[in-house]
């Protein structure tokens, strides 16, 4: 069986955790799209972990984990990140498809002059080298992983790219060129260093998939994230729903069974852009200080998230546009210490009250229409069933599932691995 777990809104809901909890009874894990841009953490026996591109199952010895050919492939990034999971367990199985696209070190560096060039007009990048990664893939002149291994074409692939590039870093940003025969040596010298987890990954799950394995699809970020049903133009640069999970892990989209869409028991995101339901001042600083062990700060920028209350039209959304088949609510715990618990009902746009979530245009000038809910005034952490949680808690759970459409079926309440309620449909 093949499940997609994937974000309902802007990212940053808690997905890593679910994935580890789901993975302890899959054969695959696969991350099948995004980069080193965001993080997914991981809080487990091992330690405090933060995940950039390795699938979150890779704690689980028994469990395969795969980085697809949909993935930015950050080598030196990656290297950094294996070494970190060695230090913590020995055993741990992991596989790059040979068709996963190489981001160079120049993406990161266009990516950083041209968030400085935009100034105020910034989309807010993590500066990792994602959207410059992304023109070159469609752009037909990116480099593959099993371009690595071949000398001459490398060398060809890499003198072709820099010209263009070193045109634009002069002409646009007033920056030094690169030197081709420099980025040959280097890329050279990473290949080495991954060429063991190297593998066509396609034939390996079509081989899984034969066999009856179960199969973990992990995505990055979340809906309003994509990049032709999100924010735009404030979205990552490749899809981050689960219909393109097929194409980034390369197997049939028709044994995708199950779509696990994950959102909190409130909103944070990182980044520019529209964000109705977004608080601010004290308000704000108490819910993101109270945001879990680590606070409400990015895995990969460190940067405090912004927050707000659950958002329905935005999370209905997203988990429409996922196509759900169930959900995943984290962060229950964290509203515990509100006597009312608010929550966007709706969005009021141009005199109309609606819980559609409409394009970016609409939604600059959009204001939250608040409902608010009596809040449970308790630490949940710790509880492990439903029927032991206060009433008004289950109330707040049935309301949000009410109003989204989607049974709930795990509950987060709290960081660690444990602290979850499974809720039984």
């Amino acid at each position: 069986m093949v499940t997609a777990i994937v974000g309902a809104n802007w990212g940053d809901e808690g997905k890593g955790k679910i994935t580890d909890i789901r993975a302890a009874g899959s054969d695959v894990a696969v991350r099948f799209q995004g980069g080193s841009n965001a993080g997914h953490t991981i809080i487990n026996e091992y330690g405090k972990f933060a995940l950039h591109q390795i699938p979150s199952g890779i704690f689980h010895a028994e469990t395969t984990n795969v980085i697809g050919n949909g993935c930015a492939l950050n080598i030196e990034f990656l290297i950094k990140e294996i070494e970190t999971v060695k230090a913590a367990v020995k055993d741990f199985k992991l596989m790059i498809s040979d068709r996963a696209q190489v981001l160079c070190p120049y993406h990161v560096l266009l990516d950083e002059l041209e968030e400085a060039r935009l100034g105020d007009r910034r989309f807010g990048s993590t500066k990792s080298g994602i959207a410059p990664f992304y023109s070159d893939k469609y752009a037909k002149t990116g480099i593959q992983v099993n371009e690595l291994y071949d000398g001459a074409l490398l060398r060809q692939k890499i003198e072709a790219s820099l010209e263009k590039i070193n045109a634009t870093l002069k002409a646009l940003y007033g920056a030094e060129p690169l030197v081709p025969s420099v980025l040959y040596e280097k890329l050279r010298r990473l290949s080495e260093e991954i060429e063991k987890y190297a593998a066509d990954t396609s034939a390996f799950l079509r081989r899984a998939l034969r066999d009856g394995k179960n199969i973990l699809l992990e995505g990055q970020l979340g809906a309003l994230k994509d990049t032709d049903h999100g924010i735009y133009p404030y979205v990552t640069s490749s899809s981050t729903l689960a219909g393109f999970a097929a194409v980034g892990a390369g197997i049939p989209p028709y044994e995708i069974k199950n779509i696990l869409t994950v959102t909190k028991a409130y909103s944070s995101a990182v980044g520019e852009g529209p964000f109705v339901s977004e608080i601010f001042g004290a308000e704000a600083d108490e819910l993101r200080r109270r945001g879990g062990d680590a606070g409400e700060y990015g895995a990969t920028t460190g940067r405090p998230r912004r927050v707000g209350w659950f958002d329905i039209p935005a999370t209905k959304y997203g988990a429409q546009l996922q196509g759900a088949t169930e959900l995943a609510l984290t962060g229950l715990d964290v509203l515990g210490y509100l006597d009312e618990i608010p929550v966007c009902a709706a969005y009021e746009t141009d005199g109309r009250v609606s819980e559609d979530f409409p394009n970016t245009a609409a939604l600059g000038r959009a204001k939250p229409v608040v409902e608010k809910l009596p809040g449970f005034k308790a630490d949940i952490r710790g509880v492990r069933r439903f029927s032991d949680l206060p009433r008004e808690a289950r109330d707040y759970v049935k309301f949000i599932e009410e109003r989204i459409g989607v049974k709930i079926t795990m509950l987060s309440n709290g960081p660690k691995r444990h602290e979850m309620v499974e809720i039984q449909a």
